[in-house]
């Protein structure tokens, strides 16, 4: 279940953005806990320095979250194999949802596992960014600009939601719109304690919850941007 992707020679990089630097990266996380290869390959792979602003490159293999403009970040590679691994913990998924594009980046890890991605972004500008990087690497990513707490019920049902951002409570929509046997993993909490939590709905419909880890992501917002 693997992706292969289209890389420029610009997504090779080199110095701070070399595959030394990236395979110590990937040490880093295996250090911490994150145990599937597959997730590990996908992360060794995608060129994450192409998914922030030049001037930031030369930490794009930092284990640490990164700004992306208007407010939001491209997320610890940490925290994208964390919500990854737990999609992938027991399951195949092949249809997905990802809630809050941002950089691309995470809808990028999901790709390159083989997995049909939607993804959705509420601020045009980061998505319109996203899609070239998609278009770059040539990844058939469906995307939309819209409010990311209605999902994308039209495409419905998925067999895994990735939520980016965090809100007090899970979205009703979102859990409605996982299928039988589907997982959820969204970080749910206030600005200063959230935790990821980690949603199996059964077959007969009721959730198993789990909770996964500590995090601080931004909020997940209502409206568009343009």
């Amino acid at each position: 279940m693997t992706a292969r992707l289209r890389l420029q020679p610009e997504a090779i990089g080199m110095g701070m953005t070399s595959q030394r630097v990236r395979d110590r990266l990937i040490e880093r996380l295996r250090g911490n806990g994150i145990r599937d290869e597959r997730v590990l390959n996908a992360i060794r792979t995608v060129p994450r320095h192409l998914y922030v602003d030049e001037a930031l490159a030369t930490r794009a293999y930092e284990d640490t979250a990164l700004p992306i403009g208007h407010g939001q970040t491209i997320s610890q590679p940490w925290v994208v194999a964390k919500m990854t691994e737990a999609i992938l913990d027991g399951a195949s998924p092949k249809k997905v949802l990802e809630v809050g594009t941002g950089s691309g980046y995470q809808a990028t890890i999901l790709a390159a596992l083989g997995m049909e991605v939607y993804t959705v972004e509420r601020i045009g500008e980061l998505l319109r960014t996203a899609r070239k990087r998609f278009r770059s690497l040539g990844l058939n990513v469906r995307s939309k600009h819209d409010d990311g707490r209605i999902g994308w019920p039209e495409e419905g049902p998925f067999d895994a939601i990735v939520v980016t951002a965090g809100a007090p409570a899970l979205v009703d929509a979102l859990k409605d719109q996982l299928g039988p046997g589907g997982t959820l993993v969204a970080p749910v909490g206030n600005a200063s304690s959230q935790s990821l939590l980690k949603l199996r709905k059964q077959d007969d419909g009721s959730i198993e919850q789990t909770d996964l880890a500590p995090v601080v992501f931004v909020p997940l917002l209502s409206g568009l941007v343009d």
